[in-house]
């Protein structure tokens, strides 16, 4: 009762302290939703003691600080050589050690073991690893060029709770004064002093062990690329000398000479010896288990074609065909040893998606000790995936709140035509129950449809060329797909082909473009009661029959790196037109329009441009908290040929993956009011702004939780449509922003992400102006909360 209270007092104070300044509206919007909820939980964690399971003579570890006056130093690098770390926190409480201190004492029934298995026992205060900490600080600072630093450690008791401040006093650091360079190979003075723009030793900068050590391996892979096959950083030394100056550092970089077992057994010193490639063989249908069993009969039945002085080895018959490997293959013979094509090597034949296995081997040719250039041969084996497979998926859905499932046979060959078209082919079914009608009765909307996609891995006419394909590893895609529709309101029948390209210009980002998709959209039904309340509304147009000549461009990037846990970001483009060179061909025909609109086949074209992005941050707190930021902005304008974007062209909000406390086309166009909504759905439009905050954090066993403010509505940019409040404006967009606001949970089975979401309405523009504010002007009602299922993180 107590914290009924407490909790009751603060809220009420809240309320009163609104005031229309930015800063409280931005609290307005994200804490005030979340402050029963931030309140009730800490009740509960405050209620269970944090100190229960520690002994009478021990501590607590309750907080660490790291103090340090000095911006020179990474706070996330010092945090990695702490080696004791409290408890985990969410939301700043440690709810980890909350859950295992509800088991009791003395008890060791399931319920117990189970809530100290998925709970975080405490961390109790060892003394020995705080001085260990500090010496770690110590030969950090060090690292990084301050060797008269200092790092004092302080614990502070209150209670039974421990607090650990690490003070560092850095002092002036040790600087570069001068970098030089000592060649004991002769021959590769050339190779790293023509470079020296590259060198990660700068003067002036902090004499940083780090830093030498990354130059290390810079040069490392600057020689490998220049033919130095056996070259490695342990043959470059550092010889510093800070005797000449206060805190300053002559730096010589040492180039050792390379060494060699002679024919006697001893070591010998030579200069570096450079490799060129001689024989390359490829192995297309390389059989491990086999070759390891008995690899002479295995070799031995190999056929051997020679293509540009390759030799590519197949058993029976060849799986793929030559040019496809070749055209993904940078190793070639006379050239000299390069680590980058060997890279670029790796990563081009992977990507065919054809090998489960390729393995690059190299074999110095015998007798070559006394040679400044040796022969390096190559050998790439190649082991392929099963080419053939089928599939079935079965899926539940919610759409808007109708509940239904379906179902997907898929059949995938990888290797289509031999030259590693990877083809698939699915047939999809679904059912779902909707109240769409005019009568509000329940009925069934059935889905049926084909899709087929081939990815062949080159760019077929008028793109062939050979070093674009090396460089760029691209890819042409096509599509044909149809899908049958039949809803209570109508029946929609929609074709789908389409022509386009694929590439990465580099790691970070992926290109495409599609020169031709068409789309035609038929609607062989439509019942009366539909017809009637489209008569005299702008969405008429767009549930008209039309065709679809689109050409549009994507791009992605993100620099996301699935073997490190740290910050990345996304960013996505799109960009489409249509129906220009239809209206020009027309046009320039002089053919004449048919009720104002020129036709395709008798049937309407549609013409518009149509673009947006998407981008998102991803915050990655530590290895159990991270907060994900999201922006959306899109528009699309008709023009010319069509009155209204085609329905599938429009933009909606709302949605397990859009604005959470609205169901998926629930929301806008702005302050718009859908009095009929639950007849048929009108909530689209032809502008879309949104804003997402997602707070995630890891709780147990493979639960997830997440904190969420979703913010942003969409809007009609035609002024012959006819939804009061649906225009975009520049002076009144912004006050009809919808915010909603919630909690979910997640449950991670590795391969996919199983997630609830219950959104609740915040701001809501449907309501007039000054009343639009949910809490402060009216209760809570059940359409107000939104459950949302969804599988795979929102965003």
């Amino acid at each position: 009762m107590y914290y009924l209270a407490h909790f009751k007092y603060i809220y009420t104070e809240f309320n009163k302290s609104i005031a229309l300044s930015v800063k409280k509206r931005i609290i307005n919007i994200v804490a005030r939703p979340l402050l029963p909820v931030f309140l009730v939980l800490a009740g509960i964690i405050s209620s269970c003691g944090s100190t229960k399971y520690v002994p009478e003579d021990k501590y607590l570890l309750n907080k660490y600080q790291i103090k340090t006056e000095s911006k020179k130093v990474n706070q996330d690098d010092l945090t990695t050589y702490i080696k004791q770390k409290p408890n985990k926190k969410i939301l700043g409480l440690k709810f980890h050690l909350s859950v295992y201190n509800l088991s009791r004492e003395n008890k060791n029934n399931w319920w117990n073991r189970w809530l100290r298995t998925i709970g975080e026992e405490p961390v109790i205060l060892d003394e020995f690893q705080t001085t260990k900490t500090a010496g770690q600080l110590k030969l950090y600072l060090v690292n990084k060029g301050y060797y008269n630093a200092v790092v004092e450690d302080t614990i502070l008791f209150k209670k039974k709770k421990a607090k650990i401040i690490y003070d560092l006093m850095l002092h002036e650091p040790y600087l570069i004064h001068d970098v030089k360079y000592k060649f004991e190979d002769q021959g590769l003075e050339e190779y790293i002093l023509n470079d020296t723009t590259s060198c990660l030793l700068k003067p002036n900068d902090n004499f940083d062990v780090d830093v030498l050590s990354a130059e290390r391996e810079r040069l490392e892979k600057l020689l490998k690329n220049k033919g130095f096959y056996n070259f490695s950083k342990e043959y470059i030394f550092f010889q510093a000398d800070s005797s000449q100056r206060n805190h300053r550092v002559d730096v010589t970089l040492v180039i050792k000479n390379y060494r060699q077992v002679n024919a006697e057994g001893s070591f010998q010193e030579i200069p570096h010896p450079k490799y060129q490639i001689g024989s390359v063989s490829i192995l297309t249908d390389f059989n491990p288990r086999e070759a390891l069993t008995n690899a002479e009969l295995y070799f031995s039945k190999l056929d051997t074609v020679i293509i540009d002085s390759i030799s590519i080895s197949y058993e029976d018959k060849q799986n793929v065909k030559p040019g496809v490997v070749l055209s993904s293959n940078f190793i070639l013979p006379g050239e000299f040893y390069n680590l980058n094509n060997i890279n670029q090597t790796y990563r081009n034949l992977s990507s065919l998606q054809l090998f489960r296995l390729v393995t690059i081997d190299f074999k110095e040719a015998p007798n070559q000790e006394e040679l400044d250039v040796r022969r390096l041969d190559c050998s790439i084996q190649l082991t392929p995936f099963i080419l053939q497979s089928y599939a079935i998926e079965v899926e539940g859905t919610n759409s808007s709140g109708n509940i239904g499932g379906g179902g997907n046979l898929i059949y995938q060959h990888r290797n289509l035509f031999k030259g590693a078209e990877n083809f698939d082919l699915r047939l999809k079914g679904a059912i779902e129950t909707i109240k769409e009608s005019s009568s509000g009765d329940f009925g069934n909307m059935i889905e049926l449809g084909t899709e087929a996609n081939l990815n062949i891995p080159k760019f077929l006419l008028p793109f062939h060329t050979e070093q674009f394909i090396k460089k760029f590893n691209p890819k042409t895609a096509l599509k044909l797909a149809y899908n049958y529709q039949r809803r209570p309101d109508y029946t929609r029948t929609v074709a789908n082909a389409s022509f386009g390209y694929v590439w990465r210009g580099n790691k970070f980002l992926t290109h495409t473009i599609n020169p031709i998709e068409l789309n035609l959209v038929k609607i062989p039904y439509k019942s009366p009661e539909f017809i009637a309340w489209l008569e005299g509304r702008y969405i008429f147009y767009s549930y008209q029959p039309h065709l679809v000549s689109v050409t549009n461009y994507s791009m992605v990037y993100t620099n996301q790196n699935i073997q490190k846990n740290k910050d990345f970001i996304y960013f996505k483009l799109n960009a489409e037109s249509a129906g220009n060179i239809l209206y020009s061909l027309h046009t320039v025909a002089g053919s004449e329009k048919t009720d104002g609109v020129y036709e395709l086949f008798n049937t309407e074209f549609a013409q518009y441009v149509r673009g947006d992005i998407d981008f998102r941050q991803y915050n990655i707190l530590n290895p159990y908290n991270s907060i994900v930021y999201r922006f959306f902005a899109g528009a699309g304008l008709p023009y010319n040929n069509s009155t209204a974007l085609p329905f599938e062209k429009k933009y909606f909000s709302g949605g397990a993956n859009s604005i959470r406390a609205w169901q998926v086309r629930d929301l806008g166009p702005g302050s718009y009011k859908e009095l009929t909504r639950i007849t048929y759905s009108n909530q689209t439009a032809d502008i879309k702004l949104e804003a997402n905050i997602e707070y995630r954090f890891k709780l147990f066993w493979l639960l997830e939780g997440a904190f969420f403010v979703d913010a942003g509505n969409i809007w009609a940019i035609n002024k012959n449509d006819d939804r009061e409040g649906a225009l975009f404006a520049l002076n009144r967009f912004y006050k009809e922003i919808a915010v909603g606001t919630g909690f979910g949970t997640r449950f991670d089975f590795s391969f996919f992400i199983f997630r609830f979401d219950l959104g609740v309405k915040t701001r809501d523009p449907e309501y007039p102006e000054g009343e639009r504010w949910v809490f402060g002007n009216r209760n809570l009602g059940r359409k107000d909360f939104v459950l949302n299922l969804g599988i795979g993180y929102p965003f």
